[in-house]
């Protein structure tokens, strides 16, 4: 990825999906996601074999932004490789913005996202934190 078009495609997705999940909008969370797609951690792995599956899994993680009243996000990339002409690979930092103002610290992820002519979508994330 060496163009600003293709970077600023990815910001604009990364904004969409941060402001999804900020404000607890559990089907544009969905929207978000590839099907099927995973999540690999150290000690565990799942596939979310739909959209309903992603709802389903973020469900709970909406509740815990509203109890630390995050109510923005920017996602901030360390390193963006092209994998093949669809698949990107990105590391983000997430950076928090609280109620009041304050920043919040975030979490490290490393996501592998397939660009389609329509959208972009997550195939797999992996926490790095």
């Amino acid at each position: 990825m060496d163009t600003s078009t293709d970077l600023d495609t990815l910001a604009g997705f990364f904004d969409r999906y941060g402001a999804a999940i900020t404000a607890g909008d559990v089907p544009g969370i969905a929207d978000c996601f590839a099907s099927p797609a995973m999540v690999v951690a150290d000690a565990y792995s799942f596939a979310f074999s739909s959209p309903a599956a992603v709802a389903l899994s973020f469900v709970g993680a909406a509740p815990d932004y509203a109890q630390r009243r995050i109510v923005a996000s920017h996602a901030r990339f360390h390193r963006v490789q092209q994998v093949s002409a669809a698949l990107v690979a990105v590391e983000v930092e997430w950076e928090y913005l609280d109620a009041y103002g304050r920043s919040v610290p975030g979490q490290r992820f490393h996501y592998l996202l397939r660009l389609g002519r329509d959208a972009v979508r997550i195939c797999t994330v992996t926490p790095l934190d």
